[in-house]
């Protein structure tokens, strides 16, 4: 069964992706990296506070409905914990394993935290500080979060500010919450590649140095 991140785009969208990475790269010497990830982390904790927002509710109608045609009253308070704490451990699971659900519930700050870590982790397990001009550059992409993070190595950020992607990171995040993903990544890796290309001209002796995208 697919992941989250190899259902994100089609086999036919990801190989258009991989082909604009190739072609802007005929322009710049800069390596640019397109990541597709299913999620940063788990985050258990949105999938706690899911599953109380949905439990207790239905555990004190349940309580209500089942009390009173047991003649135990509407208010009893075992019978209530009784069946939270056999609908707790269930809606946890449902909620654990479903991204749509702990989305809802996801603290954007630490979701901001994780994606960030993410993508720093991944520059560095991908070897994009590898690069002979140290001009890699990651596109990264958290399914889950619906967020996009772009980092570069030192050589581009030591003559491109990192201001400079912040529209790109922002145009991105709204296209694919509207579901113009493919689309959306090929014109963030061509903006990406203008940018590039006036302080990384290709060159000759360029190799392709990195994968074109990668789906984990």
């Amino acid at each position: 069964m697919k992941n989250p991140a190899e259902q994100f785009l089609t086999r036919a969208e990801q190989d258009q992706v991989t082909a604009v990475v190739r072609e802007v790269e005929k322009t710049t010497s800069g390596e640019i990296v397109p990541m597709i990830v299913s999620r940063s982390h788990d985050y258990p904790m949105a999938a706690v506070l899911a599953a109380v927002a949905f439990g207790l509710p239905l555990c004190l109608l349940l309580t209500m409905l089942i009390g009173s045609s047991l003649w135990l009253g509407r208010q009893n308070l075992w019978l209530f914990l009784a069946f939270f704490a056999i609908c707790y451990p269930v809606l946890y699971t449902l909620a654990y394993r479903s991204d749509t659900i702990k989305r809802l519930f996801l603290n954007r700050k630490l979701a901001d935290f994780e994606v960030r870590e993410a993508a720093l982790a991944a520059f560095y397990s991908e070897g994009l500080y590898k690069t002979r001009d140290a001009n890699g550059i990651l596109l990264f992409i958290s399914v889950l979060e619906h967020k996009v993070w772009i980092l570069a190595d030192a050589g581009i950020n030591s003559r491109i500010d990192p201001a400079a992607w912040e529209s790109i990171v922002a145009d991105l995040t709204e296209s694919i919450k509207s579901g113009r993903k493919c689309e959306a990544i090929c014109e963030a890796v061509r903006r990406i590649g203008q940018i590039l290309q006036t302080h990384f001209p290709y060159e000759k002796s360029d190799k392709d140095e990195l994968h074109n995208l990668i789906v984990r």
